[in-house]
């Protein structure tokens, strides 16, 4: 089992646009970073979280033939803009891609991709399957759980898999999460930069949240090019901690899957 980490970049990306500093100047290829996504892997079989605008790139950088289905965490335009690049995976598998998602979103996908449930020839096949925080998705002979994530005050999906959780976005982890967590061994965790905002935590605010997860590996996602470059960076972190970089590989355990 692994969690490729597709992207590590909040909504603007790095390089950013029009940017000259010296983050988005960097020629260390773990500065470079697409819009924040992962991909889990277990027996074969692929799962996407989120479908940003750099969907697309990420398939074939990873040279990803068929997917089992998709995750999107919240509605935002960076965790959902390459929706449509599903087709090539639809027209393929001959399938209705499942895209698991809460309500709200499911509303809102609906309706922005109105064109995509209109029975206009062409358009991506999508199966939208509202879910809740607790439930769980079977997937490589075990589950996904879904877990409950506060984006400033959106409540958002995070996901646990094996020993492994994945949040993204995050400003808060609600008690019920802390508890869902227990036992995880590796924690992939957003930092947006040094400081934070009103929906992202800062650097020392995901530093404390991994220390009471209790992880032996905390990784770091969903960067902001304030942020600085990962090479100094990593070299101040705690012991354990380090920053997660595009196409990063993390071994995902469960005594109820196998390796």
């Amino acid at each position: 089992m692994l969690l490729t980490l597709l992207g590590t970049a909040t909504s603007q990306g790095i390089p950013v646009i029009a940017c000259g500093c010296n983050v988005c100047q960097s020629t260390d290829p773990r500065d470079n970073r697409l819009r924040a996504s992962a991909l889990l892997s277990g027996k074969g079989k692929h799962f996407v979280i989120d479908t940003g605008p750099d969907f697309r790139e990420q398939m074939l950088r990873n040279q990803i033939q068929e997917i089992e289905g998709v995750i999107i965490t919240h509605e935002h335009y960076d965790h959902t803009a390459g929706l449509d690049d599903l087709r090539p995976f639809c027209f393929k598998q001959k399938i209705d891609m499942p895209v698991y998602c809460l309500p709200r979103v499911a509303a809102d996908l609906r309706n922005r991709y109105a064109y995509a449930f209109s029975g206009y020839p062409g358009v991506p096949r999508l199966d939208i399957r509202e879910v809740n925080f607790g439930d769980k998705i079977p997937f490589s002979g075990g589950n996904i759980e879904l877990l409950e994530v506060l984006h400033g005050e959106l409540p958002i999906l995070g996901i646990r898999w094996g020993d492994l959780a994945y949040l993204t976005d995050a400003k808060e982890l609600p008690a019920r999460t802390l508890v869902q967590c227990k036992g995880i061994k590796k924690a992939v965790i957003s930092a947006l930069h040094h400081a934070g905002t009103h929906s992202h935590l800062s650097l020392d605010e995901a530093i404390a949240y991994l220390k009471q997860l209790g992880v032996d590996q905390g990784i770091l996602t969903h960067f902001s090019h304030r942020m600085g470059r990962t090479a100094p960076l990593n070299a101040e972190l705690p012991e354990g901690v380090e920053c997660g970089w595009d196409g990063m590989r993390i071994l995902v355990d469960s005594p109820a899957f196998g390796l």
